[in-house]
């Protein structure tokens, strides 16, 4: 018969004051987005007025699809370029340097940003949808390749070594066997990097330059430029959108656990 740990209630207060003060100002955004008062935090009354502007602005719609242009651009290629990596990596001396992708999550986001921008200018490369691509596609192999190795060293070896006895080349045993093996982790990880590329800032500030503006590039530009509730609806808009996808996340996450269960 398993012993449960008793907990006091000092712990479940302390731990119930935490999750209260990490989402106390989500939910004042989500409040005061209905705020029927031009100044966002002197509430005046409930309107819906600020989401009918942000439906008909257009430069929400423009900076949205940027957003969705370059997260959908870095995730294919994180994917393309992650799953190779640890494939053909695998099998040769570059297993001992997949590591150095961990990097990427090691280091402060703002220097992997300035690197990024120094690395851009030295090889005069102009910012644009070009350079903020490549530097989302950066940041999504720091969380695709490790995702992908540990899959793919959970998997079966002798599914593997089976199709190499039976006649397939290791491209029809990578398309076949590997690849369909991979495919929750992939998109678990397509998830993530395009969570993380929709809602970044400061690397999308540094590479982006003044073609290719994101939404929450935008969103900093109308907070510099003076507060008012369509920021706070916009900002329930995409923490709804965020959430959902982490959502799907982690619901791959716990499928993937329960298969290799």
């Amino acid at each position: 018969m398993e012993k449960t740990i008793p907990v006091s209630k000092a712990l479940i207060a302390s731990v119930v004051a935490v999750y209260f003060f990490l989402y106390l100002p989500v939910f004042v955004v989500i409040l005061f987005s209905f705020n029927d008062a031009n100044y966002p935090y002197v509430w005046s009354g409930f309107t819906l007025k600020w989401y009918q502007e942000l439906w008909y602005s257009v430069e929400v719609w423009d900076a949205l699809q940027n957003s969705l242009i370059v997260a959908g651009s870095s995730v294919a290629l994180s994917l393309t370029m992650g799953v190779f990596v640890v494939w053909y990596g695998s099998q040769t001396i570059l297993a001992r340097f997949l590591g150095l992708f961990y990097g990427t999550l090691a280091a402060p986001e703002v220097v992997l940003a300035v690197g990024l921008l120094t690395l851009f200018a030295s090889l005069s490369v102009e910012l644009g949808f070009v350079s903020l691509i490549a530097a989302h596609t950066l940041l999504g192999l720091g969380y695709v390749v490790p995702m992908v190795e540990g899959a793919f060293q959970g998997l079966n070896k002798s599914l593997t070594e089976a199709s190499l006895d039976l006649g397939a080349t290791r491209q029809q045993t990578f398309l076949k066997i590997i690849l369909p093996l991979l495919m929750p982790t992939l998109f678990a990880a397509g998830l993530l990097v395009f969570i993380v590329s929709l809602d970044d800032f400061l690397i999308s500030f540094f590479c982006s330059g003044s073609s290719a503006q994101t939404l929450p590039m935008y969103i900093f530009s109308m907070i510099r430029s003076g507060s008012t509730p369509v920021v706070n609806a916009l900002s329930t808009i995409m923490l709804l959108i965020s959430s959902f996808f982490v959502l799907g996340f982690s619901l791959l996450h716990v499928r993937r656990l329960g298969w290799r269960l």
